[in-house]
């Protein structure tokens, strides 16, 4: 089966007083058709400057330096706007973290809608208003006939971010890039939009890059998941194994640091009463993101990693640690998991 989208090595710069400095670093990664790839990693470690990278919608500043991003077969990076403008909203779509800035305040919801199901699929006006609706419908809400009159602050958290979804799927896009879509909602709104996508997903057979920080959303969503670690993909693994071998100790600090996956349902209290009874007690993950992370030649993380040697501050390579499962660091192969508690393997 080929891939609906093949990433090779990019690399995205931004201009700054400080000089340039690189967001993101190499990136390789691949998406099936129909596959669900999430993309995890703390805050400022790259994972929505690569999705705005591959949209060519980075703004003032910021550019893709090196690398291509083949979208069946045909390289998104090398693109002019106007043949991006055929795509874009088209057969590639995106869900940005705030959708109120990502709406039009002196558009109506209508108006938002029906522009690009115009402009794609070449659909009347009256066509394009009943398409619109439908989509509205189908993602939940409520009267959408009456919202189609509405400007964007006139609707609710969870109400933008079901016209998001709608225009993001109003042309039946193959591949969709949802960039923490949750962000700004209440638990159980969340709960409801990501439910909601994953059976659009499902209706439509559509590839979708979840980009997120939330484990237990990676946990419900992912077929394969992507590790990012200060501008760098440190760990690449279907979810099953990520979850249950995590070779880059990165990742293992990660899962340590929030309830167990099992247990992500019920109140806050149900929770810590869970993990009170099964006697785990959280980690935390010392330090921070490193600034100008592009400057290190070595492992990114060994500043807060507790195997830290001084090999860790060459540059790392990816290493195979199983099938379909890489992960970047040299210990990788010799680290196991005993007992919730990574061990170095004797010999």
């Amino acid at each position: 089966m080929s891939h609906i989208l093949e990433v090779e090595g990019l690399t995205t710069v931004f201009d700054g007083d400080g000089g340039q400095m690189t967001s993101a670093d190499g990136i390789s990664f691949y998406v099936d058709p129909g596959e669900i790839v999430c993309i995890v990693g703390e805050s400022g470690c790259g994972k929505s400057v690569t999705s705005l990278s591959l949209m060519s919608l980075l703004g003032r500043g910021g550019k893709v330096r090196a690398g291509k991003a083949l979208f069946e077969g045909r390289d998104l990076l090398s693109m002019s706007e106007k043949e991006l403008d055929k795509i874009r909203g088209d057969a590639v779509t995106m869900i940005f973290q705030d959708p109120l800035t990502s709406l039009n305040p002196v558009f109506t919801i209508g108006r938002q809608i029906t522009e690009s199901i115009r402009v794609h699929m070449h659909l009347d006006k009256e066509a394009a208003f009943k398409r619109a609706v439908s989509l509205l419908e189908k993602v939940g809400m409520p009267d959408a006939a009456s919202v189609m009159k509405k400007y964007p602050h006139l609707l609710s958290g969870g109400q933008r971010q079901r016209v998001m979804i709608a225009m993001a799927l109003s042309c039946r896009p193959r591949l969709l890039i949802a960039d923490e879509p949750t962000t700004a909602l209440d638990v159980t709104i969340q709960a409801q939009i990501m439910q909601l996508l994953k059976e659009l997903q499902k209706d439509l057979g559509m590839a979708v890059i979840l980009i997120t920080h939330d484990i237990g959303l990676v946990a419900q969503m992912a077929d394969r998941v992507l590790v990012m670690y200060a501008g760098q993909i440190i760990e690449q693994a279907p979810v099953l194994r990520l979850f249950d071998e995590p070779g880059h100790p990165y990742t293992q600090a990660l899962l340590r640091s929030v309830p167990s996956i099992p247990r992500f349902s019920g109140s806050r209290e149900e929770v810590l009463a869970a993990q009170e009874a099964d006697g785990k007690r959280l980690e935390s993950i010392q330090g921070v993101v490193p600034e100008h992370y592009d400057r290190i030649t070595g492992c990114r993380f060994a500043d807060r990693c507790p195997y830290e040697e001084e090999r860790c501050h060459e540059p790392q390579e990816e290493v195979a640690c199983g099938p379909a499962h890489v992960a970047r660091c040299w210990k990788t192969a010799r680290l196991e998991q005993t007992d919730g508690m990574t061990q170095e393997k004797e010999g």
